[in-house]
């Protein structure tokens, strides 16, 4: 064989062994590619949308001193925390998953090479073949249809899902930061009784010295003081332990050292008092979780046209030129052709396909349906919930005046020999309460109201100002 058709023999080859090695070339600008643009489906990352002129920067590494306030605790939590994380990655994959589907509408074209040593009779062959061939379906009975809407009712649903997740961490962050600004409360609270307690037994100590009080007036002090001083050194812990929940939701270890900044006041208003149907009406339109339900019901029907055209005809298309060299005789050739499948039977596995099909479509239909249900009882007891906290706020603060009058009028009446020290206990005992209560009520009007934001589906920076209006459209 002449060098010059040995070099046109091995052409071939040579062709399929720079498609081999194209992956060690040019595999990252196609692994990175995306033709069909799917990046442009991905939901966005979820990051808090800054108030309006506060040039606050989402996801800023913050420094170790950094006072926590409202806004940087929500900003952490939607960046660090590994559920936002996961339910985007989710989406990414469904976005991924319609540029899979879409590739089914274009041709698929595959090159192989094949070189064998062959040994028979004391003579020996190395046979060599080379082919490429195109392979195009171009009609397939609406499957690929099916197949593409079934992955972009997908898509909706996990952005639905990255929607509802979002606003849950939110609601978690809020949450855990209120309990901690209820905590460092509750512990000011404490340390307040277990001074007043103090200044007790300092009288009854006193009284009993001079002889004006007896030995139970001492000792009954002292067994409230003992009391305050647990309770203190309760209330340090609830500090701590809320701190590392907060710290936990925003992304960190538990043990990360936060500094939170001032108690903000609670600054009630009436504005979400409404037609409670309305406020049901509106979640239903709103809320993520209930649109990625919707979803999925529509991903179910898409399913089942996709089940059923599996079992309906197919028509392809393929193509390509083929070389084989035995040594001896080389030949090279051409093909295309037609090729028409015909499901005739296959043992009735389409109609059971479609029948599982058809009732998972009508399982995801009945979990809307108990979403929906569940949406409005959410709706309805945190709407009665933030009724309750806006007005016992209010209250709460009378209480809070008056236990303060009476535990100082109970004091000043027992140091002026006039009262018994069953009275101060007694009055300290209902301030220590009523501290307690105001602080719960002001934790409650917080919650609640971002609770029921979110079970309309509007919760978002709009509640990181206490004195905002709520978010209803």
């Amino acid at each position: 064989m002449s060098p010059r058709r040995l070099h046109r023999s091995f052409r071939p080859l040579l062709f399929f062994a720079a498609l081999a090695a194209l992956p060690a070339s040019r595999a990252g600008a196609f692994g990175t590619a995306d033709p069909f643009d799917t990046e442009a489906i991905v939901p966005p990352r979820p990051l808090l949308a800054p108030p309006a002129g506060s040039g606050f920067v989402p996801c800023r590494p913050l420094p170790a001193e950094t006072v926590y306030g409202v806004l940087e605790v929500v900003d952490q939590a939607l960046c660090r925390n590994p559920r936002t994380h996961e339910a985007w990655a989710s989406a990414r994959v469904e976005a991924a998953e319609v540029g899979v589907a879409r590739a089914a509408y274009l041709p698929e074209l595959n090159g192989s090479a094949t070189v064998s040593h062959q040994r028979a009779d004391g003579a020996s062959a190395n046979p060599r073949s080379a082919s490429l061939t195109l392979a195009w379906l171009l009609y397939d009975s609406g499957a690929r249809d099916a197949n593409l809407e079934y992955a972009r009712q997908l898509l909706s649903a996990a952005a639905g899902t990255l929607d509802a997740t979002v606003q849950t961490v939110f609601l978690s962050a809020l949450q855990a930061y209120y309990n901690a600004q209820a905590a460092r409360a509750a512990l000011g609270a404490a340390q307040e009784s277990e001074k007043a307690s103090r200044e007790s037994l300092t009288a009854a100590e006193t009284r009993y010295r001079i002889g004006t009080a007896t030995p139970a007036d001492r000792l009954q002090a002292q067994t409230a003081w003992s009391q305050a001083v647990l309770n203190r050194i309760r209330a340090e812990g609830t500090v701590r332990t809320t701190l590392g929940t907060l710290a936990n939701v925003m992304g960190f270890d538990a043990g990360a050292p936060l500094v939170l900044d001032a108690i903000p006041d609670a600054m009630p208003d009436t504005t979400f008092e409404r037609d409670v149907e309305a406020l049901i009406a509106e979640a239903r339109r709103r809320r993520p979780d209930l649109q990625a339900a919707e979803a999925q019901v529509r991903a179910a029907r898409a399913n089942i046209d996709q089940t059923r055209a599996a079992g309906r005809p197919t028509l392809s298309l393929s193509a390509g030129p083929a070389w084989q060299d035995t040594g001896s005789i080389s030949t090279h050739g051409q093909s295309i052709g037609l090729t028409l499948t015909l499901p005739l039977f296959s043992g009735f596995d389409t109609t059971y396909r479609v029948r599982a099909a058809e009732a998972r479509a009508d399982v995801a239909g009945a979990q809307r349906e108990t979403l929906s249900q569940q949406v409005a009882l959410e709706v309805w007891t945190n709407y009665q919930d933030l009724f309750t906290a806006t007005h016992s706020i209010r209250t709460a603060a009378d209480l809070m005046a008056s236990a303060e009058q009476s535990e100082r009028v109970a004091l000043g009446r027992y140091k002026a020999g006039v009262g018994t020290i069953l009275d101060v206990l007694n009055a300290q005992s209902a301030l220590a309460s009523a501290r307690v209560q105001r602080i719960q009520a002001a934790l409650d009007w917080f919650i609640s109201r971002a609770a029921l934001a979110r079970a309309v589906g509007t919760l978002d920076n709009r509640l990181l100002n206490p004195a905002a209006e709520f978010p209803i459209p």
